[in-house]
Order: structure tokens, then sequence, then C-alpha cells
């Protein structure tokens, strides 16, 4: 069984409370703002903006969902194509309740809703656009770093320590390595047939 609502019930019964929540509705889209009770007002907010919220989707299922509660086709048609592009930038919030004087004779709080149709204000607006230059910038600047790294060449300015293959300074270091690998002795000052000739005059002099 669901949860009842909270609150006192507005009607005698279940069904009444809905055809009473859905005609308030349907007023309050035709003239935009309506004065009723506190209580009315308070259990009407919900209910109106989940209609709004169906409005913006703008598809036919969420018409047909709407036309379940209100049942004048010209009230959903302004609401589908005044009101849902009218609040397209809004969150939330569709509605605002504004209390006023008791009501003369039964003394009962009154109060008036109506419909937030003011745009959003330039600040929220200026902070969206802000947010997605950033991103946009960001995503840009992704994509040519990673174009960048792709396009890069062996032996390129930006890569000065490979060169291509057959370049004139390509063998450079093999050669390098045969010099190495083939000791001379310059470092003893003397070759290998002058320390013969020093040992065999050394030899004759003894």
């Amino acid at each position: 069984m669901p949860t009842p609502t909270k609150g006192p019930r507005l009607g005698g019964g279940p069904a009444h409370e809905k055809l009473i929540l859905a005609n308030l509705a349907t007023q309050l889209f035709e003239h935009r703002s309506i004065t009723t009770t506190e209580a009315k007002a308070r259990r009407l907010r919900p209910f109106a903006e989940k209609l709004v919220t169906f409005a913006k989707k703008g598809d036919l299922a969420s018409r047909r969902q709407v036309m379940r509660t209100i049942r004048d086709k010209s009230v959903v048609h302004f609401l589908f194509t005044e009101i849902a592009p009218a609040m397209s930038e809004r969150q939330g919030g569709y509605t605002r309740i504004v209390k006023i004087g008791p009501r003369k004779g039964d003394n009962a709080p009154m109060a008036v809703i109506q419909l937030v149709m003011e745009p959003v204000s330039a600040k929220q607006a200026t902070v969206r656009e802000a947010e997605r230059a950033t991103a946009g910038a960001a995503a840009a600047a992704t994509a040519a770093a990673a174009t960048e790294a792709t396009d890069v060449e062996p032996g390129s300015v930006d890569q000065p320590d490979t060169l291509p293959e057959g370049a004139p300074g390509a063998d450079t270091g093999a050669e390098v390595d045969a010099a190495e690998a083939d000791p001379s002795d310059e470092s003893t000052g003397t070759t290998p047939e002058t320390s013969t000739d020093a040992q065999g005059t050394g030899e004759e002099k003894a």
C-alpha cells in the first residue's frame, strides 16, 4: 500500500483530492497565477512542477502523461509550447508561493502561487557559458597535443637526438666503437716495432 501524503487531505477522499489538484493545476497553467489557501498551494506546488518537467521533455509520451491529469487540450498545448520553452534553462523551482493576508470570514491563511516565467539571472547564465567555454578549450588542447605527439618524425627538430636512416652522421657511433675496440699504442708512446728494436739495442750494449 502506498504511503499517504503528509498533511491534511483535500476533499473527502483520494480521488476527490486528485480532481482538486488537477483543477488547480489547470487554472495555474491557464492564468499563470492563482490565489488559494496556503494548504492547497503547498500541495499544488510539487504536483504542478512535475507536470512542467514532463512538458520540458516535449515528446508524445510526456504529452499523453500530462493529458491524463489535465483534460483541457488548449491548456496542454499552451503548457508545451509557451511555458516549457520559457523554463528550459531552469533546473527546478518552476513555481513560487507568496503569502498574503487571511481570508475574511473564516480567517484562513491565503497565498498566491504563480509560475516563475522570468529568465535565468545573468550571473548564472554567464557562469554556465564560462564552464562550457572552459570545457571546450580543454578538449581542444588535449586533441591538439595528441595530434602533435603522433605527427613527430624521427630526426626532426622536435627529436634532435635521433637521425634518420642513411644520414651522413648515422654511422659515427659505429666508427667510434671500432676505434675503441682496436687498441693503439698511442697511450704508451711507442709502436711494437720500435719496442723490439729498443730491446735489441739493449742486449748489444749489455
